[in-house]
């Protein structure tokens, strides 16, 4: 499955952004769909995950209460990810990733989309 991010852009502190993933080349509700997050000079940490059919959604502790991740299974075959309330810790390059399982896409998901910088400023 092929995975485009979009979306990513400058927000000042508190301000909100939504990214969006397009995925193409496999059977969309097969796949859980996530959202990780690189920060310079940091690893590339795990940010949100929504199972197959939208019922059951996974959230970092740092984003708890503040980002939310959907899904859309029907013709836009697209995940989610709306940022509230960002925070300067919040500035990232964020993938989009997909895995058949769902335990596995919040550790190792096979697939990765490309990057998409999210910068918040003071």
């Amino acid at each position: 499955v092929q995975l485009q991010a979009s979306g990513g852009g400058l927000a000042q502190a508190g301000g909100s952004l939504r990214l969006s993933c397009s995925a193409s080349g496999g059977t969309f509700s097969d796949y859980a769909m996530g959202w990780y997050r690189q920060a310079p000079g940091k690893e590339r940490e795990f940010v949100a995950a929504i199972s197959w059919t939208g019922g059951t959604t996974s959230y970092a502790d740092s984003v708890k209460g503040r980002f939310t991740i959907a899904r859309d299974n029907n013709a836009k075959n697209t995940v989610y990810l709306q940022m509230n309330s960002l925070k300067l810790e919040d500035t990232a390059v964020y993938y989009c990733a997909a895995d058949p399982t769902m335990v596995v896409l919040t550790s190792t998901p096979d697939y990765w989309g490309q990057g998409t910088q999210v910068t918040v400023s003071s």
